[in-house]
């Protein structure tokens, strides 16, 4: 009997703690491959192809120092788009008969994976050790329910795991902080220097270049790519983190500048969901600088460990509850395109061209950049979700299906119809001027709704909700909303949409 067995590592499976390899066994043949189809799914970022796949081969190096037998297939070398042929190759290459996967966390790549046992091939799926939760306790926690509420899963997991908690009482008397982490940056804050590490990627861009792969954003220079490409560089990025943003994290979380792109964020997002690093040390690390330091305050912790342990645990449990439905929820009927100027960010607009033009040359954002800077626009523009997805998708390093397609469709988008987030979150331009300093480098006016120089986001926000009163009315959350509404005049109420009008018929002009 053929006892040769195929293990595939995927590109966002680098978890070199996985039990797989806590001994060596010559009948296991580790099978990483560059895939054209994965890498062509989305018009994904330079950054993020050639992280994934530099990540790749240094895992790949390391299994193999560790005495493991390792089969590597560079983008130049795969000759199969579909990964699914391309294991097929590598087993009758290698005279195996079957198959192991770790858990993939999208749906569309388990069933690609699945193919490959129509080709007669055994196959086995085992956990992938990474994530803190299980779907048996998503669905567990929610059975019956109408809506999930990520605060419930939160404090579940804040129980189960004992972080930030004095006995069966959170830290400090308070489970959630998050009303103390909404500050503007003060005028003249000197923000510190971000961290970065480097590593030469230029081989895996030449690469890349060769295979003809389709990019979108910008790498200055591939001799110094500054996303971790292992776990020393991502512990060394979280560790200097603390040391130096950990502190004010909480109380500028939500805050923008046109001044820096990195803030007070960790930027450990692409280490984690790449798993080169463990979320749960991550959370038990914070927890313990924060228990031995006195400048971390307990809003900072509290922030930082419910974006990790609340709700990216939340996300992915949302994700295998209701895909792949999910992924074709439009509540609002949307289907307008997207604005050519999301792929170059050049538009008037202060607030979209920062965070846009951020996104193409770092392949980053911070979460209120996505959700109340571009979220916001494209919401109220009433974009294709479709399409929406396939730019948040593509355009940041840290985006894979199962964390980007829920918050796009269910928090930002209201695609969903409530499901995840109780109302829309949508804003006008008063948003921006209360958060940062774009408002102060615009050519619109924040102050005025239908004036030539309005901001659009204010007649946009309001022609929103006149359009979708049928669908939001009666959302508990937006009495206050449609009050202040009905007390415009009707002179005012048809100047709004008629600027709204106007702003998305020359959408691309803005």
């Amino acid at each position: 009997m053929n006892s040769n067995i195929i293990r595939l590592v995927l590109g966002d499976q680098l978890n070199l703690s996985h039990s797989w390899y806590s001994s060596v066994d010559s009948s296991y043949t580790y099978l990483l491959i560059e895939s054209m189809g994965e890498a062509t799914y989305a018009p994904h970022h330079i950054q993020k192809v050639a992280g994934i796949f530099s990540a790749m081969r240094q895992f790949a190096k390391e299994l193999k120092s560790r005495g493991h037998k390792v089969e590597y297939s560079r983008i130049t070398q795969t000759k199969e788009s579909d990964i699914s042929d391309s294991i097929v190759s590598a087993c009758v290459k290698n005279n195996a008969a079957k198959v192991e996967f770790q858990e993939p966390d999208e749906l569309r790549l388990r069933r690609i994976l699945e193919k490959v046992e129509q080709k007669g091939i055994e196959i086995s799926f085992c956990n992938t050790e990474h994530f803190i939760s299980n779907q048996e306790e998503f669905a567990a926690t929610f059975k019956g329910k109408k809506t999930y509420l990520m605060e419930t899963f939160y404090r579940k997991l804040r129980k189960k795991t004992g972080i930030l908690m004095e006995g069966d009482q959170p830290y400090g008397g308070k489970w959630n902080y998050d009303a103390e982490n909404r500050k503007k940056l003060p005028k003249n804050h000197l923000l510190p220097p971000p961290f970065l590490v480097s590593t030469d990627v230029s081989e895996v861009v030449d690469d890349i270049k060769k295979a003809k792969v389709p990019t979108i954003g910008q790498l200055k220079d591939p001799k110094y790519f500054y996303w971790p490409t292992n776990p020393q560089q991502a512990w060394d990025i979280f560790d200097q983190w603390v040391e130096a943003g950990f502190p004010r994290f909480g109380d500028y979380q939500d805050a923008m500048t046109v001044k820096d792109w990195a803030l007070y964020h960790s930027r450990i997002s692409f280490a984690l969901n790449t798993k080169m690093i463990s979320p749960l040390e991550v959370c038990q690390k914070a927890e313990q600088a924060f228990r031995d330091r006195e400048d971390i305050p307990v809003n900072a912790a509290e922030g930082f460990i419910r974006q990790i342990l609340g709700w990216r645990e939340f996300m992915r449990g949302v994700y295998w509850e209701r895909m792949p439905e999910f992924g074709d929820e439009n509540y609002f009927g949307h289907s307008r395109e997207l604005p050519e100027w999301f792929w170059t960010g050049k538009t008037k607009m202060k607030c979209q061209s920062q965070a846009i033009s951020q996104s193409l040359q770092h392949g980053y954002a911070h979460h209120i950049q996505r959700l109340m800077v571009t979220g916001n626009f494209l919401l109220l523009a009433g974009i294709d979700p479709d399409q929406v997805d396939l730019w948040y998708l593509g355009i940041y390093i840290d985006a894979f299906e199962w964390v980007e397609i829920t918050n796009t469709r269910g928090m930002s988008q209201f695609a969903d119809g409530g499901w995840i987030a109780t109302k829309p979150y949508v804003a006008s331009a008063n948003y921006m001027k209360k958060m940062g300093d774009y408002c102060d480098h615009c050519v619109y006016n924040p102050k005025t709704k239908t004036d030539e120089d309005s901001c659009p986001l204010n007649s946009l926000y309001w022609d929103f909700f006149d359009r979708n009163r049928h669908l939001l009315g009666n959302n508990f959350r937006l009495g206050m909303v449609y009050r202040t509404y009905d007390k415009m005049s009707g002179e005012q109420k048809e100047a709004i949409r008629a600027k709204a009008a106007r702003l998305l018929k020359h959408i691309n002009d803005l």
